[in-house]
């Protein structure tokens, strides 16, 4: 059941990006919608559940999602989040009882801060849905003609994403797996050479030979070179443009 949940999600991203180019990477989609989705949830119906509020007081947020949830502008939710988390942390911070009288003063602050530092709850719900839509887009690419043919479609997988994707399929794959590679690999290839042609072009404008030349689509090529290689993420969604 599980599976067949995680399959929505991925057809209705392919479809949008190869309806849409500049959509993108369908798997930063993927990322971005699922990060929105979790930063309205913490600061919505999951904030005061006992179990949620447990696992943000042990794992905080990361810089990026923090400053995300700051921009959110629900200032009084998070407050609360913080409060809590705050005292927890105080407390487990400071020695005292044993550890105190036995002079191991210094001991728990280092070991505590150490668990927080690359800890986030954020981070950690979008990895556990978000690896689950990796795994799916193998099995609808194993399974469906349909979904095979939408991958030719999209504009372009970005680099961090599509090594993720093979090294999914690796593990998952009893077979098949040059053939989803030689498939899966043909929109990196051909954006990979539409980029580079794109990039050259940038450089030779600079160039007075080349000044009365067109832009065509070069001008965006440096940030477009960047989602390629890094990928488009935290951009958050609204569910109207999904």
């Amino acid at each position: 059941m599980s599976e067949k949940i995680y399959t929505i999600p991925v057809n209705e991203v392919f479809d949008a990006c190869a309806e849409d180019p500049a959509k993108g990477c369908p798997f930063c989609r993927l990322y971005n919608i699922l990060e929105t989705d979790e930063l309205d949830a913490i600061l919505g119906a999951s904030m005061m559940e006992p179990d949620v509020r447990k696992q943000t007081n042990e794992k905080s947020f990361c810089p990026t999602h923090f400053e995300m949830l700051v921009a959110a502008k629900n200032r009084l939710g998070l407050a609360l989040i913080l409060e809590s988390h705050l005292n927890q942390l105080r407390e487990e911070v400071e020695e005292h009882g044993l550890a105190a009288l036995l002079s191991r003063v210094g001991r728990a602050a280092p070991q505590r801060l150490n668990r927080l530092d690359g800890s986030c709850y954020i981070c950690d719900r979008i990895e556990y849905s978000f690896s689950r839509m990796l795994s799916n887009a193998v099995l609808l690419w194993g399974e469906e003609e349909e979904f095979r043919a939408k991958v030719q479609k999209q504009p372009y997988l970005c680099l961090p994403h599509f090594r993720m994707w093979l090294e999914v399929a690796q593990k998952e794959m009893k077979k098949n797996y040059t053939e989803f590679y030689k498939a899966v690999s043909v929109p990196v290839y051909r954006y990979f050479d539409e980029l580079r042609g794109d990039i050259s072009w940038f450089c030779k404008k600079f160039d007075y030979r080349y000044d009365a030349e067109p832009w065509g689509n070069s001008k965006d090529s440096v940030e477009r070179a960047q989602k390629f290689l890094c990928g488009d993420l935290h951009k958050p969604i609204k569910r109207q443009d999904r």
